[in-house]
């Protein structure tokens, strides 16, 4: 007698969704851009439908934003300060753009990777009906 339990099948694995976010793309199809604009999010996928309306990112894509970025500039930052010793106006001009074309870059695929993640585990309203009934 098989005493195995049965395990839920995935059928919205992780990477794949994070890897789709990440590009800006559906998390479902990987087909359609989910972005409206800049960082709007589009109600619902205009390739396979899927309704992206339940998304919840918040606050969590700028903050990655912030760390990511700081964390790869700031060490930058002060090893060529120390090490070339530049106008401290050349310094910040060169490193405010920088830090500023980086963060405009990171920002939406940082958004998409947390919307897919929100898909992906089903979280915020992005469960199916029949998540919902039980």
């Amino acid at each position: 007698m098989q005493g195995s339990p049965t395990e839920p099948i995935d059928d919205r694995p992780l990477t794949p969704a994070i890897l789709r976010g990440l590009r800006c793309q559906c998390p479902a199809c990987g087909a359609a851009h989910m972005f409206d604009g800049y960082l709007k999010v589009q109600d619902a996928c205009p390739d396979c439908g899927e309704d992206l309306s339940h998304q919840r990112a918040d606050d969590g894509p700028a903050w990655l934003t912030m760390f990511v970025t700081l964390k790869l500039f700031l060490p930058l930052m002060v090893s060529v300060m120390f090490r070339w010793d530049p106008n401290p106006l050349l310094l910040f001009a060169v490193f405010a753009s920088l830090i500023t074309a980086t963060s405009l870059f990171l920002l939406p695929r940082f958004k998409g990777m947390i919307v897919a993640i929100q898909w992906s585990r089903r979280m915020h309203g992005f469960e199916d009906g029949n998540a919902r009934a039980n």
